[in-house]
């Protein structure tokens, strides 16, 4: 190499290097490819809320990601939906719940391209199907814990006057931790002029004391199996928020808790079952009421709550609550339904009517 060409040269070396210049590696002509999907192929069960995604390995043209190169179908019907795409994941949302129990299959075309215009390298498809089935799901089996509108162990505290149509059960705690009632005591049971029914506790004459352990042994049992059921049709629907929400039969779980900010309808007809798994609270503002549609029955609705119940003041609630933690019905509040606690259950002042 002559001198006189190899200062040039070391001179751009050293720009190169101070200045992070690369050499130019020419344009992108590779194909993009897809890295995840969300379901994955083939699974069973997906929640008929869920959404449907995608992911790239690249940065994609979102121009490109649309209903025209992403879409779902059940069979051959076309599911409608919308089609957005952030960072490197595209996704399809349906405009209603999918249908329960069908298997939905989702493609990507090669019409959807990276940001240097290169398109996917072959069309991408993958199914589904969802959980649920054409036929209801089966009710809670309550066993013994149903001879009761209110169920509790440690305790049921009445603030001032309630009105409760049906049967009281408290155990193992004794009748003093029934406080609220003006009770009248008999033989196995004692009474209340706010009770349509009487009310039992762990230490009243036999066969009390075993009824009731019996009832809230079937209590545990009824709520692990609210608790243990699987498949759901409906995950974290609403992030927890239900407010302002029409909620059709089937599984519904969320691991946070559940608020009920505004007016919820449960719409279904007298054989359709309701069952949501709360890992949180559940808990209704004031004034909110929940309202049930088309025949449907709060025998058939079961509200498995593994912290604190609350229902706000003068709400209404539609259902059977079981709550590991605790159920609190605020002033004026009413539940047509029962509640049944694996603590303790508060009263000021409320409607309390067994479900039919």
């Amino acid at each position: 190499m002559k001198m006189r060409n190899f200062f040039p040269m070391l001179t751009m070396l050293l720009f190169a290097s101070l200045f992070g210049c690369e050499e130019d590696d020419g344009p992108d002509v590779t194909s993009p490819v897809t890295n995840a999907t969300d379901p994955v192929d083939n699974t069973n069960g997906t929640a008929r809320n869920t959404a449907i995604n995608i992911t790239f390995n690249e940065a994609m043209d979102p121009l490109t990601i649309n209903s025209s190169t992403f879409m779902v179908k059940q069979g051959t019907t076309i599911v409608n939906g919308t089609v957005t795409y952030s960072g490197t994941t595209a996704t399809f949302t349906p405009s209603n719940n999918l249908e329960p129990g069908l298997t939905y299959t989702a493609t990507l075309t090669t019409g959807a391209k990276d940001l240097a215009g290169n398109s996917l390298a072959t069309i991408k498809e993958w199914s589904f199907a969802t959980a649920g089935s054409a036929l209801p799901r089966a009710v809670v089996d309550l066993g013994a814990s149903a001879n009761y509108v209110i169920l509790a162990k440690t305790a049921i505290n009445n603030n001032s006057t309630s009105a409760i149509t049906g049967d009281l059960g408290l155990s193992p705690a004794a009748t003093s931790y029934a406080t609220g009632f003006a009770l009248t005591n008999a033989t196995g049971y004692a009474t209340s002029t706010q009770i349509t029914g009487k009310i039992y506790a762990a230490d009243m004459a036999a066969p009390t004391p075993i009824n009731l352990t019996t009832a809230v042994s079937n209590m545990i049992t009824a709520y692990n199996d609210a608790a243990g059921r699987l498949s759901p049709d409906f995950s974290e629907l609403g992030t927890g928020n239900i407010g302002g929400k029409t909620l059709t039969p089937g599984l519904y779980k969320w691991t946070s808790s559940v608020s009920m900010p505004s007016d919820v309808t449960l719409s279904g007809d007298a054989n359709d079952v309701w069952i949501f798994q709360i890992s949180g609270d559940v808990s209704m503002s004031s004034g909110v009421s929940i309202t049930l549609d088309g025949g449907a029955l709060a025998k058939n609705i079961f509200w498995q709550v593994a912290g604190q119940a609350t229902m706000g003041t003068t709400s209404h609630f539609e259902g059977v609550i079981l709550s590991m933690t605790g159920i609190t019905f605020q002033t004026g509040a009413s539940i047509n339904g029962r509640a049944l606690a694996q603590t303790a259950v508060v009263l000021d002042s409320n409607a309390v009517t067994q479900p039919q």
